[in-house]
């Protein structure tokens, strides 16, 4: 099993516009500042996401470090959001069958430039949360 020194990292698709706006509701909704960001077209982002066997050129998933390993797909969002204030409650998604969770995130992760659109370069956030981005 690989191991990631770094915790509580979500890795995301930085041109994709869902996946940006995924990170903007977790940085509002993490005022502990818990969660640290890569987009995997930054170089810790690839090297993480090699580590973790997704393709940084065809990411499928987002992914979640956490206590040292990673979470992919439903796993990830899941997971990210049990640790979101106000959120705890999403943890009975995980008793929802995983390859059930996961064709719907695979189904929308397949479409998502489709429906929601994609960024010509990699998202850029504000100050804010520029110190909240490992690259």
């Amino acid at each position: 099993m690989t191991v990631w020194p770094d915790d509580h990292v979500i890795l995301y698709d930085g041109v994709c516009i869902f996946c940006s706006r995924w990170v903007r509701f977790v940085i509002a909704r993490d005022p502990d500042r818990r969660f640290s960001f890569t987009p995997i077209q930054s170089d810790y982002g690839t090297r993480l996401a090699k580590a973790f066997g997704i393709d940084p050129n065809d990411p499928d998933t987002n992914a979640v470090t956490h206590a040292g390993t990673i979470h992919m797909k439903s796993d990830a969002a899941i997971t990210v959001l049990t640790h979101l204030a106000g959120w705890e409650w999403t943890r009975f998604l995980f008793k929802v069958p995983k390859p059930l969770r996961d064709a719907v995130y695979s189904l929308i992760a397949r479409n998502r430039y489709r429906i929601f659109g994609k960024y010509e370069t990699c998202f850029v956030p504000d100050a804010d949360m520029r110190a909240r981005v490992l690259e």
